[in-house]
Formats: structure tokens, C-alpha cells, sequence
């Protein structure tokens, strides 16, 4: 029987062919080897490479910058026989030389490594080439040269990566996704992505959660296709179950958010009557779990804060030592997090005990005390953010444009950026008009994928989604220490007693707190800001166990609660 006759496919079915494999390639987990003392220590490579396969990397990256050539080919070969065996590509570092020897599935390269063009010709279009990238211009150079993905970081510090000028940390991948996404270049648009500096099973889920990052409402975002690991799995004592332990955690919804504005369909949230009926049951939920609110904030409002909460009928616990909060973290309380006092000590604590709550999945506030005011407030906000993820932010108006700053936004007027300046922890009179302070919690909410709330004579709350202005009050308020760190203990308890909507749970603290006050403010004792805060205490108590015991007199008429069904983007916050 004679043969077919062999039937040589056109170079364009070809290319597609080839550009339809490395569009099936899973960058979920992507592994980069190390092979020096510290990190793997004196077990055998190839060894904890095929643990991590058994464990569900998706990729596999060999890198080795001491080996000679010969060692350096025989290790990689014993690599890619094991990767063969789990359909796994496996990448040499920087080596092209290295990966024609074996004949794997592709090479990464740095930027002070091979030129990609000259790679490309040595590898040929059906090998994968990835690059590394830390800027929007390498980004755009390595595409324009023909990168099949790209490695963008560095994120944080690392023991292998200490280069500070590298770090770019989640502004600024968010940067370069963006730039990706909004690209007029198809192949930028579609190219695949992968962070990598310091990711580990503490940080995995808020890291990829948060590069999940709206910069707009036209469109949803580009987000990252995986992770890079390095010690976290090759490091780690058992190296499948920290492979297979970050795998899950990719797989799954991070512990920490029980809510996603953008699936909730019903217009409830737009109803007075409704909220006021809502705000209710959550004061009832409050008194009946007597939740604990962790409060990690200074000696100046702690006894304040705490009869606050005792007076809403929260349990509070006021300690600022992180090492407690593992343990305080799984009685299923809420934490708040408040600059008031930001010393490094104080920040190291705050990092460990963000990092126990979102491991628990249980809420945190965080409550950016003066963040605008100096140079060191402003680092200290920073490293708060990247410490963790905030359920709700809380702060006055230069506060939030602190945190809005902080997560890469830029203020567009110079004008109002110089108002912004803060001296103190006071609020001081409003810049910017109504409008302008919605946009900006509505767009700082979406950022950050939160629910943020500005401080003010009318406060302005957003999920990003669902926004209102709240005008209750009392101007005493504002002349009385403290006032706003304890409203960011009422709403840590609100969180934690109905976690499972925090827009919701923030509107109703801030409605029993500032009626509240409105009640005392008018009471007959009260005959300026000393008298009123045990006054403002009283009311606190008097009005949940009038709710609680059904005997309010009042309807939605009580809320000034103004819904903005629609917030225009009216140009005060852009893309840094």
C-alpha cells in the first residue's frame, strides 16, 4: 500500500497552530528553581521539582546563575524528563545555549540577558519566550519583540531579589496591566502575565485580588494570569503540600471578601425605608453577638473606643501586640488598624495582626490617622496597604486622597493638591464639593475593591458600586478627640457581627453612631464638647436598647441619607 503523499501546511496555518499551543500554556503557578544553599539547602533539585509537580505547578523555570555549562545542561535534562511526565513546560533562565542543548520548551530572559530578537531566531516561533519586565517601556519593548508572556515585578522584597530600585510593588504591575489592557496593539492586549517578587500563601489571594483592579467603568480590568514562587515552594519543608496549598489558594476566593458589589442586582440599597429596616436588624445582630472589636490604636482614645463599644454592645479588646492576634483573630471579631500612633514597632505589630485576620477571613478597618501629614505617615500608609487587604477605609477627606495617592492615583488638580496638605489629625474645612468627594470614594472604592468612607460634615460611603451621602451628626463631634477613631470601632463591630455585606454593615454603624450623637448634642446636660462625650456615650447605649427591646420611635424620616444613584467622573483622581 503506498503512503499519502505528505501535505505541507501553509505558514500561516502553521503560526496559528503554534500561537493556539502557547495560548493553551496554564501560567497559574509558575515555579522559578533556586539552587543555592539558603533556599534549597542540600536536597536535590530535580527532586523537589517533581514534589512541586505532584503539588500543581503549571510552569516550571530553571534557574541557575553559578553552574557551569555541562552541570547546568545535565540538571535540565533530568528536569525536563520529569516535566514531560506532568505536560509541563519547563523554561531555562537567561541560557539559550542551555535550552537548545535539551530541547525544552522555552527560555525566560531579563533584561540583561539575550536580546529577545536574537532569541526568537535561535529558538524559533514555537518555542516560548517570556521576559521580564518592571516598567511600561519594557513592557512595550518586550511585546513589540515578540514575548510570549511577561514576568512583571519585582513585587516586594525578597532574599533573592534586594535591589530596592526594582520593586515596584502592586502600582506599579498595576501600571503596566493597565498600559497591557488599554493597549491599540492586539498582541499587548492579549499577552499573558505573571507577577513575581515575595508571593507566598499569606499573600497570594490579596495580591491577585487586588491587580484585579478596575481603573475605569468602561471595561472589566486585565488582570494577572498567575504567580511566580520561588522559596515559598522551594524552601518550604513539605514542597507538594506549599505547591498544592497555593494552588487552592489561586483556585478559590480569598477568605477575606464575603461580598462583590458588582453581582448584586437589587435596587434595596436604594430604599430609605429599606435601609433604615436594615440598619435595625444590624444593631440587633451587634447586641445579640457582643462581637469582639480588636482595636490596635493609641493610648490617647483607648478608654474612649472601648466604652464605645461597650456601649454598642460590642466586646472590646484594646492590644497592639500582633503576636495575640492569630488567637484574638479566630473568636470571630474585627480588627481596626489605626495610625493614630505609626512607629515601626507599631507598624510591625500592624502587619502581623492584618495578616492573622485575613488569614481568618475576618474583617479589618483601617483608620489612616494623619496620613497626609508628614513624609513618614505617608511610608507608613504605604507599607499598611501592602500589608494586607482593609474591608473598610475610613478617614477624612485628606485621609482618603493620602490613601487614594497611596494606591497610585494621582490628585489632577495642583490647585487642590496643595490644599490637601494636612497638619494634624483634625479634618479641617472640606476643598473639594460634594460631587468631587463622591467620585473620589466611588473611584478609590473600586481601586482598592473595598468599601471606603470619608469623614466629614456629610460622609460620602462607596463600594465602588453603591454610594450615599449620610449628613447625620453632630458638629460636637468634630471638636471632641477621638471621635473618629471610635467610629471606626462601631463599624469594626458591625462588620463583624454581619460580615457578609460591608457597605450595608458600615451605612448602619454610621447611622447608630451619628444619630447617636445627634441625641446627645440635644440632651439637657450637654452643654458643649465635655459634657458630651459621656453623653454621647449614653445615647450610644440608649439608642440599641431601644432597638433592641422595640420601643424606637422613629422611622426613615430620622436618616438624612442621600442615594447617589449615579457619580460622575468629574477628573479630580487619574492614573498616576
Amino acid at each position: 500500500m503506498q503512503n499519502a503523499p505528505h501535505t505541507k501546511l501553509p505558514v500561516r496555518d502553521v503560526s496559528a497552530i503554534i500561537a493556539r499551543m502557547k495560548d493553551q500554556v496554564d501560567y497559574t503557578l509558575y515555579l522559578v528553581t533556586d539552587s543555592t544553599e539558603a533556599i534549597l539547602g542540600s536536597r536535590d533539585l530535580v527532586e523537589v521539582v517533581e514534589q512541586a509537580l505532584l503539588g500543581g505547578v503549571t510552569v516550571v523555570q530553571y534557574r541557575d546563575k553559578t553552574s557551569d555549562t555541562g552541570a547546568l545542561i545535565a540538571t535540565a535534562k533530568a528536569l525536563h524528563e520529569k516535566c514531560k511526565k506532568h505536560n509541563i513546560p519547563l523554561l531555562i533562565n537567561d541560557r539559550v545555549d542551555v535550552a537548545l542543548a535539551v530541547g525544552c520548551e522555552g527560555v525566560h530572559l531579563g533584561q540583561d540577558d539575550m536580546n529577545l530578537t536574537e532569541a526568537r531566531k535561535l529558538l524559533g516561533r514555537d518555542k516560548i519566550i517570556g521576559a521580564t519586565v518592571s516598567s511600561i517601556e519594557e513592557a512595550r519593548v518586550a511585546v513589540e519583540r515578540g514575548a510570549d508572556y511577561l514576568g512583571i515585578g519585582t513585587l516586594y522584597a525578597t532574599s533573592t531579589k534586594k535591589n530596592t530600585k526594582d520593586i515596584i510593588g502592586v502600582n506599579g504591575i498595576r501600571r503596566i496591566l493597565r498600559y497591557l489592557h488599554t493597549s491599540d496593539d492586539e498582541a499587548a492586549r492579549k499577552m499573558k502575565t505573571v507577577c513575581i517578587g515575595g508571593v507566598n500563601a499569606l499573600n497570594v489571594q490579596r495580591v491577585t485580588y487586588q491587580l484585579h483592579a478596575p481603573s475605569d467603568h468602561s471595561s472589566p480590568p486585565k488582570s494577572i494570569d498567575g504567580v511566580a514562587v520561588v522559596s515559598a515552594i522551594v524552601g518550604a519543608k513539605d514542597v507538594e503540600q506549599a505547591a498544592a496549598n497555593l494552588k487552592t489558594l489561586l483556585c478559590t476566593p480569598p477568605t477575606f471578601i464575603h461580598f462583590s458589589p458588582s453581582t448584586n442586582n437589587n435596587e434595596d440599597w436604594t430604599s430609605l425605608s429599606h435601609l433604615h429596616t436594615t440598619s435595625l436588624a444590624l444593631t440587633k445582630a451587634v447586641d445579640s453577638a457582643s462581637p469582639l472589636s480588636h482595636n490596635m490604636t493609641n493610648l490617647v482614645v483607648q478608654n474612649f473606643a472601648a466604652s464605645v463599644a461597650l456601649a454598642i454592645g460590642a466586646s472590646p479588646i484594646m492590644s497592639n501586640n500582633g503576636a495575640e492576634a492569630a488567637d484574638l483573630a479566630r473568636l470571630n471579631g474585627a480588627l481596626v488598624i489605626n495610625m493614630g500612633t505609626a512607629t515601626p514597632d507599631a507598624l510591625k505589630n500592624h502587619a502581623l495582626a492584618i495578616a492573622a485576620y485575613n488569614a481568618a477571613g475576618r474583617p479589618v478597618v483601617l483608620d489612616p490617622v494623619g496620613a497626609g501629614a508628614t513624609s513618614a505617615r505617608k511610608e507608613a500608609l504605604s507599607f499598611l496597604l501592602a500589608s494586607g487587604y482593609f474591608s473598610v477605609i475610613k478617614g477624612n477627606e485628606r485621609e482618603i486622597l493620602a490613601v487614594a495617592q497611596a494606591s497610585g492615583l494621582a490628585v489632577a488638580s495642583s490647585e487642590h493638591a496643595a490644599q490637601q496638605q494636612q497638619r494634624g489629625v483634625d479634618s479641617g474645612p472640606a476643598s473639594y464639593t460634594l460631587p468631587q468627594r463622591a467620585h473620589m470614594v466611588q473611584r478609590l472604592a473600586r481601586r482598592e475593591r473595598t468599601v471606603v468612607l470619608m469623614t466629614g460634615a456629610t460622609d460620602l460611603l462607596s463600594d465602588g458600586t453603591r454610594t450615599y451621602a449620610l449628613s447625620n451628626g453632630h458638629a460636637y463631634l468634630g471638636m471632641v478627640t477621638g471621635s473618629g477613631c471610635t467610629l471606626g470601632t462601631t463599624i469594626s463591630a458591625y462588620l463583624a457581627a454581619a460580615p457578609g455585606d460591608p457597605f450595608m454593615a458600615a451605612a448602619a454603624a454610621v447611622l447608630h453612631f451619628e444619630i447617636a450623637a445627634e441625641d446627645a448634642g440635644r440632651s439637657e446636660g450637654v452643654r458643649g464638647p465635655g459634657t458630651f462625650v459621656p453623653g454621647f456615650v449614653d445615647a450610644l447605649y440608649a439608642r440599641r436598647k431601644a432597638i433592641v427591646e422595640g420601643h424606637l420611635e422613629e422611622g426613615a424620616e430620622r436618616l438624612k441619607v442621600e442615594v447617589l444613584r449615579e457619580v460622575k467622573d468629574v477628573g479630580i483622581l487619574r492614573e498616576a
